[in-house]
């Protein structure tokens, strides 16, 4: 340990602009492994689909699919907006 204490305490006063920079790029290369956001941002990613679904055209010979996307899927929610 004392051996990379001299050699910083060493560099430093040679080129602090060169310790410097090193000093941020190897942040750059750390930092996002041991960042708690990097946690979320994987599972963010994971949950998000490559491929969002395209609307389908209505033919007429598809009972189950709505013909409009504002066409409620399901029960009616008329009740809901008249409460």
């Amino acid at each position: 340990m004392a051996a990379i204490g001299l050699f910083l305490k060493n560099a430093w006063n040679k080129e602090p602009v060169v310790l410097v920079a090193c000093t941020i790029a190897a942040c750059g290369v750390v930092l996002p492994f041991i960042s708690p956001y990097t946690k979320y941002s994987t599972m963010i990613n994971e949950a998000v689909p490559y491929n969002y679904p395209v609307p389908v055209r209505d033919d007429g010979n598809m009972p189950d699919v709505p013909a409009h996307p504002s066409e409620p899927k399901g029960p009616s929610l008329e009740w809901f907006k008249n409460f």
